[in-house]
């Protein structure tokens, strides 16, 4: 018999339906009686569905003396007459319990066939609170399942039965790794190329059914589809196990990953199944205090219709303002820079244009990547984006605007957790971002060329007029 698809939720019962009578009558061949049998699921959980099936008939029982007999309900009869493992059929068609046969996998096996064979539920609830009510059953031996997905165990009584939901939705955590850290927590720095560490924690339960993992990253981040590792008890789950589809995806997702049924029928405790993975922080990320998210849900239940809430990481990163303007703070164009990680030495910082042929916003680069062989500003303004967290860069200037002085050293780039904006207006930097001043000289006096030619006549036409004024003194004197 192919495994069951549907994911059954909690089978909760193989129970019996009495009358409130001591002795009860059913007719056998239609399945009818006074319809007084009820089921009451106590801490049901909202918004799940509970089908109950009958399998078989109860013609008449003695509570008194615990005798019951049962016959096969209709649509069950066949299958019965093969589960010999847990029942066994007289000649007359009375069906009674093997001794120690496993109820579980008997409640299981039932609802697989009635899955395969299209055997429809004698009553459909679905839960709008904490309870579920069965009304107007006709006696008899009942599965109840429901789309939470795991098993539990029932009492059996008469003539009403009160079972409780032992169930949960199988918990789903997601974490990321802090690179500075190495902590797994809900959100971390990162910057463009960097490689960011994933990890999604199933506890599946036991009696879980079709477990589907989906996992969507937002344009920020790509897969590192290879990186993908499935492990239990800190050991790598055997492949088997598992399917991984990272491609040919229709519902957005970056990879999904499919656990066999055959696995998860291993499962009798909750069990913690250990996604890990990563993806590279790319030239799409968004900066702060937008998110790159990465975020995780587990469908599950019957045709895979009930699911998880989705839970998401968030990975930022930052951005960088440059200002560069003379002493009066009116901004400069003609700069050029280049990046460092270091005051003086240091490896230089490839940095690629985010829009090509346009000078004033860079971004660092993915690792393979060329980047510009320097960047400059434009209107005096300089973006640089894709910084991690608590990081230092300093950028160099190596050539000045024209009339300006380049300066002398490196002006570093303190990174916190938030971007480094700039404020300005009028073409004057107000306040914020990095700051970078460049100063002028007033021109300075040479040799040669008009200017020394005035000085020599200058010069000269004093020299006549001191003569001439010395002339003219002798002749007065000489006259009187």
């Amino acid at each position: 018999m192919k495994h069951l698809k549907k994911l059954a939720g909690c089978l909760l019962a193989l129970v019996m339906i009495l009358t409130m009578s001591n002795v009860a009558v059913v007719n056998a061949a239609n399945g009818t009686n006074n319809n007084s049998g009820t089921i009451t699921i106590n801490d049901a959980i909202e918004g799940h569905t509970y089908n109950a099936y009958q399998i078989l008939v109860l013609e008449s029982y003695n509570t008194d003396k615990g005798a019951y007999a049962y016959k096969a309900n209709p649509d069950w009869a066949d299958w019965l007459a093969n589960q010999k493992q847990y029942v066994s059929i007289d000649d007359q068609g009375y069906v009674t319990w093997v001794k120690d046969a496993d109820a579980a996998a008997f409640a299981k096996a039932a609802l697989a066939h009635a899955e395969e064979s299209s055997i429809n539920p004698i009553k459909t609830v679905k839960a709008d609170g904490t309870t579920v009510n069965f009304t107007d059953l006709n006696l008899g031996y009942y599965l109840v399942d429901t789309t939470v997905g795991t098993l539990c165990s029932l009492n059996t009584t008469t003539p009403n039965v009160i079972m409780e939901e032992k169930n949960e939705i199988p918990p789903v955590d997601k974490k990321v790794q802090e690179d500075s850290t190495g902590n797994w927590e809900e959100e971390n720095t990162a910057e463009i190329g960097d490689t960011v560490k994933f990890k999604t924690t199933i506890t599946a339960k036991k009696g879980a059914e079709s477990y589907v993992l989906h996992d969507v990253m937002s344009d920020g981040l790509t897969l590192n589809g290879d990186s993908i590792k499935v492990q239990v008890n800190g050991a790598n789950l055997a492949t088997a196990n598992y399917t991984i589809k990272t491609s040919g995806l229709t519902d957005d997702c970056d990879f999904e990953i499919t656990f066999a049924q055959s696995y998860l029928d291993t499962i009798t405790a909750d069990t913690d199944i250990v996604v890990t993975y990563s993806a590279v922080v790319n030239e799409n990320a968004v900066v702060y205090d937008d998110a790159n998210t990465n975020k995780t849900k587990l469908t599950f239940g019957e045709d895979n219709r009930d699911e998880t809430t989705w839970d998401e990481t968030k990975t930022y990163t930052f951005k960088v303002d440059v200002a560069k303007t003379d002493g009066e703070n009116k901004v400069l164009d003609g700069a050029q820079f280049k990046l460092y990680d270091a005051k003086t030495g240091g490896n230089e910082i490839v940095l690629v244009q985010v829009n090509q042929g346009v000078d004033g916003a860079y971004r660092l680069a993915k690792e393979g990547e060329t980047g510009v062989e320097y960047i400059t500003t434009k209107d005096g303004q300089l973006e640089i984006k894709g910084f991690d967290a608590n990081t230092n860069y300093y950028l160099e200037e190596t050539k000045a605007p024209d009339g300006y002085n380049k300066l002398a050293e490196r002006v570093e780039i303190a990174v916190k957790e938030a971007n480094l904006d700039a404020t300005v207006s009028n073409n004057t930097w107000q306040s914020g971002g990095v700051h970078i001043v460049n100063n002028t000289g007033s021109l300075l006096p040479g040799t040669g060329g008009m200017g020394t030619t005035v000085l020599y006549m200058a010069g000269g036409v004093l020299v006549i007029a001191a003569g001439a004024l010395l002339i003219f003194r002798r002749r007065m004197h000489t006259d009187r």
